[in-house]
């Protein structure tokens, strides 16, 4: 069987990205459309050794398309992924637009994935936040072993997060740093090449940024809804790839022996933890790879059942757009899409 597929937000990193990944993967398209904004039309874009032009999402029909992968932001998604879900397309959305929606299922494959077989309601699946895809991978076999109780998470979140456009700001202050020239801060708060920035997102009343909120309600609604999370979200002066600084508390008694055997085991995590020079994963390596990487596994003497460790992936990949896919072929796997043979 084959599938008609649809990428909105085809010229953006993720977009670009999802046909990447859609290639890579021999998904079993029979046709890939690349659908942007009007300003985009006729725009070219890779997919596999194809190019494909890029069509106008306003114009575009739906009927016929099985699959669609949304990547255009919240406000796009808020108008378009029920319209398109309408036509009889799962639309599979990247934005945060729908993740809390209790008749939207929020899934991570490698997770919750049975969570598809309760139904589709709206027609309209959610990807999660990427720090927080990133996070539940290594967060599950734990659990399934000793129970999280709380987490505290501090993520150091990559300019690429944010888009392209964030990407450049950052190519621009580092260059201006080493020439002397004035440095401008147009898209984040501060300065961000050779700084951090402990800010992602609105602020809320509870003093939370919505980044960190994010990260506390989407735990609950993939992994368990007991779990209590604080999270501190940051921007760091990297390209690609998001790292996480977690420490858990069980309810039940886990070595760091034991979690490191059980994620080791697990669908999608790579473990590289030697207690030595180098012996960890930083973003450079994990760019452009598929694994969510977990390093410094150790115990948390603060806490009577406690672990740290740290969680790398590359947030365009596992963090969006293969997380997407592999939702997408969830659906073919369970028998969710009703597809005749071609």
């Amino acid at each position: 069987m084959s599938y008609k597929v649809a990428v909105v937000g085809a010229t953006g990193n993720v977009g670009r990205e999802m046909l990447s990944v859609l290639a890579e993967r021999a998904f079993p398209a029979s046709e890939v459309v690349a659908l942007a904004s009007t300003r985009s039309v006729g725009t070219e874009v890779s997919f596999g050794d194809k190019t494909l032009k890029v069509k106008a999402l306003d114009y575009y029909d739906f009927k016929g398309t099985d699959i669609c992968l949304m990547s255009a932001g919240g406000k796009v998604s808020k108008e378009w992924s029920p319209r398109i879900a309408e036509a009889g397309t799962i639309v599979i959305d990247n934005s945060s637009q729908w993740r809390m929606d209790r008749q939207v299922p929020l899934i991570v494959p490698e997770v919750n994935a049975a969570a598809l077989d309760g139904g589709i309601p709206k027609g309209i699946i959610a990807n999660p936040n990427c720090s927080t895809a990133q996070l539940v991978v290594a967060l599950k076999p734990l659990h399934d072993l000793a129970t999280i109780k709380r987490l505290v998470v501090a993520t150091y979140q990559s300019v690429s997060g944010a888009g392209k456009e964030p990407m450049d700001e950052l190519f621009r202050q580092t260059r201006a740093v080493f020439v002397a020239d004035p440095i401008e801060a147009k898209l984040f708060t501060k300065q961000i090449a050779f700084n951090v920035i402990p800010h992602i997102d609105v602020f809320l009343d509870s003093g939370y940024t919505k980044e960190e909120w994010k990260m506390m309600v989407e735990v609950q609604k993939i992994l368990d809804p007991d779990i209590q999370t604080t999270a501190t979200c940051v921007r760091v002066p990297v390209f690609i790839s998001h790292s996480e600084a977690v420490n858990i508390e069980f309810e039940k008694p886990i070595t760091a022996a034991q979690a490191r055997a059980a994620l080791r085991e697990a669908p999608g995590v790579l473990v590289i933890d030697k207690q030595e020079d180098g012996g960890y994963i930083t973003p450079v390596e994990a760019a452009g790879e598929d694994a969510t990487y977990v390093s410094r596994i150790r115990k948390d003497p603060t806490v009577e059942h406690g672990l740290a460790m740290w969680v790398v992936s590359d947030n365009l990949r596992k963090g969006a757009a293969l997380n997407a896919v592999q939702i997408a072929e969830c659906l073919i796997n369970r028998k969710l899409l009703n597809k005749a043979p071609n």
